[in-house]
């Protein structure tokens, strides 16, 4: 059962009022700005004044979108807490006709929210999905970047605990390419200071603010990075980061660089341990540091 493409509901662009016929049956995941409200898409202003619901994470974050532009569907809460209680009527809605706009706060839907769920469940029933897209912040985080963007990873928030975090990480370092993460302001300077151990020789480029008046691209290693961060107490905003792995230049043991790494860990680290982060950091084997570590931690003792 599909609706006739009539009159739905308008939309106003500065002042200018623009009819917007009604959606047919359907789920539509709509691209919303990341900051600027002025990124939404006409397509995506079509279908939001078109639909007959827009299920959203927070309504009032929404409603802000809908005043801009004088859209008066109205809003329903979907998120991770009601996800479950309010997909089957989502679905029931559209297997009656309805026509449903699916939402996230900022961004794209379905890229670290919990539109996925209701996708996956509409494919398994054959019911019509559609998208308006629109605003990224990892993809734009990764524009801005520089770095090559020819193969990418996103991987959404890093855990908050530094133990699971490091192991991230880890995985991070040794990727064959740039790896996309969100981090909070509250925890960058704990995220970097965990990335100095982990991939010391990595470049970073860290995004805030993205398309917001503050906007700023900070690039550099993870030390540079979190010296420039504390010296102006902590920055603030919404934060993306991209993650370049120092894997263009392949390090052999007796290398200066990595002599040095290995002295500088085995003054507070055992021999074992020195030589399993270091391998780590330069993608070297941990037996091929190992007695190199002992004799440096024996000629520190002397």
């Amino acid at each position: 059962m599909s609706q006739s493409p009539q009159s739905g509901g308008t939309f106003t662009i500065e002042g200018q009022k623009f009819n917007a016929p009604s959606c047919a049956q359907g789920l539509y995941i709509i691209a919303t700005p990341i900051g600027n409200l002025a990124d939404i898409t006409l397509r995506g202003l079509q279908i939001l004044a078109g639909a007959d619901i827009i299920m959203c994470e927070d309504t009032r974050i929404t409603s802000r979108l809908l005043q801009r532009y004088q859209i008066s569907t109205p809003l329903k809460p979907y998120h991770d807490h009601n996800g479950d209680r309010v997909r089957p009527k989502v679905i029931e809605a559209i297997q009656s006709g309805k026509s449903i706009a699916l939402v996230s706060d900022a961004g794209t839907p379905l890229v670290s929210d919990p539109g996925f769920k209701l996708v996956s469940k509409m494919r398994e029933l054959d019911l019509p999905v559609h998208m308006a897209p629109g605003a990224s912040a990892p993809i734009m985080a990764l524009a801005l970047s520089g770095f090559p963007s020819d193969t990418f990873q996103f991987v959404g928030f890093l855990p908050p605990k530094s133990g699971a975090r490091r192991k991230v990480l880890q995985g991070l370092n040794v990727y064959q390419g740039v790896s996309l993460v969100f981090e909070s302001p509250k925890r960058i300077q704990s995220c970097l200071a965990d990335m100095i151990k982990e991939m010391p020789m990595a470049q970073l480029s860290i995004s805030r603010e993205l398309t917001k008046r503050y906007e700023e691209v900070l690039r550099g290693s993870p030390q540079q990075l979190l010296d420039q961060i504390k010296q102006r107490e902590g920055i603030k905003g919404e934060i993306t980061i991209a993650i370049f792995p120092a894997r263009t230049e392949q390090y052999q043991v007796d290398d200066a660089v990595v002599v040095e790494a290995l002295t500088q860990a085995a003054k507070t680290m055992s021999a074992a341990k020195a030589a399993h982060e270091v391998a780590q950091n330069y993608g070297l084997k941990k037996r091929d540091l190992y007695n190199q570590a002992i004799t440096i931690k024996a000629e520190q003792k002397q």
